[in-house]
């Protein structure tokens, strides 16, 4: 059963491989093509890169509930994964408006955004009624909390590899967290978006050959906060979140308009755009500044993701009483 497993993420990873290159010259043909900012040689970049990675997840996620329903003869949990896919697939259909719609454009508007994020929580909502939990969670707390995810991970973007990475780290952490709550299943779920976004990132690293997109975003937020609530380590992803709570705090100051960009030098290295910080980014390009070392994309990526692993590193410290049981 372990074997047979463990070739469901493997699976995904190698569709992502493959597929990726064909969705890349398909972006061209269609010229669904972006600048990438952050270099001084201006050129376009494939988008919505992360209708791939859906796809590759949700069919790997979904040939588990085929092996474990035929093969096994098992039902157990498959009504839960149902949901995260249910809810996926909502955000990401979401991320496909507001990416063609472009975001140069502003896409869909905030209200409709945060919306239809709500409406995505439905299906966790529904699969709670039976759990005796109180109406302030089932109400509030999970749509709030998957609404909440999937749009603020959004925030801290912008830069070659970054939103890949970052979802990697958080959902790698959650996933352990879920494993050693014996709740093993919801860390395969977790693994199989991993090795996705691994295989993206090796088309999304620097220098990117395809960008993500909201496509990408909204449903790997919206699956940080459904690991986080199945598994019952909601403070635990909170405390980890905290690289995306200073990211909103930096954008409100800017009211949600401010890029996170870099401003390019001919050299590689990035000056802010603003006079002002108005992204972790910008902080990063300050910090590595400071320290006199050259503020590259990478660099500032590097950084953001060494924090970001620091805060992880803490929050299994502060909650390990919790977690491991």
């Amino acid at each position: 059963m372990e074997f047979l497993i463990l070739l469901i993420p493997i699976l995904s990873f190698l569709l992502t491989i493959v597929i990726m290159p064909k969705w890349i010259r398909k972006a061209r043909h269609i010229n669904l093509m972006w600048l990438d900012c952050n270099k001084y040689k201006k050129n376009n970049v494939a988008g919505s890169g992360g209708l791939i990675v859906v796809f590759s997840f949700v069919i790997s996620v979904l040939l588990y509930i085929a092996i474990k329903t035929f093969y096994f003869n098992s039902r157990e949990n498959v009504i839960e994964i149902l949901a995260i896919l249910t809810s996926i697939l909502l955000l990401s259909l979401v991320g496909l408006i507001d990416d063609l719609l472009g975001w140069q454009s502003k896409g869909l508007s905030k209200r409709i955004r945060i919306i239809l994020c709500f409406v995505a929580a439905i299906p966790f909502m529904v699969i709670n009624l039976d759990n005796n939990v109180r109406l302030l969670y089932l109400f509030v707390i999970i749509p709030v909390g998957i609404a909440g995810c999937s749009l603020t991970f959004n925030f801290l973007a912008g830069m070659n590899g970054l939103e890949a990475r970052q979802g990697i780290l958080l959902i790698f952490a959650l996933s352990i967290a879920a494993y050693f709550k014996n709740y093993s299943w919801i860390s395969l779920v977790g693994l199989v978006m991993i090795t996705t976004l691994l295989a993206f990132l090796y088309y999304n690293k620097f220098p990117a050959k395809v960008f993500p997109g909201n496509i990408l975003t909204y449903p790997v937020g919206g699956l940080i906060a459904m690991i986080a609530i199945l598994s019952r380590t909601e403070k635990f992803a909170l405390f980890i979140f905290i690289p995306y709570f200073i990211e909103i705090f930096l954008k409100s100051r800017g009211k949600l308009e401010k890029q996170s960009f870099g401003k390019p030098n001919k050299d590689g290295s990035l000056d802010l755009l603003y006079n002002k910080c108005y992204s972790l980014n910008h902080l990063a390009i300050i910090f590595l500044k400071k320290m006199r070392i050259k503020p590259t994309e990478k660099a500032v990526v590097n950084l953001i993701n060494i924090f970001q692993i620091l805060i992880i590193v803490i929050g299994f410290v502060l909650f390990k009483n919790s977690i491991f049981v």
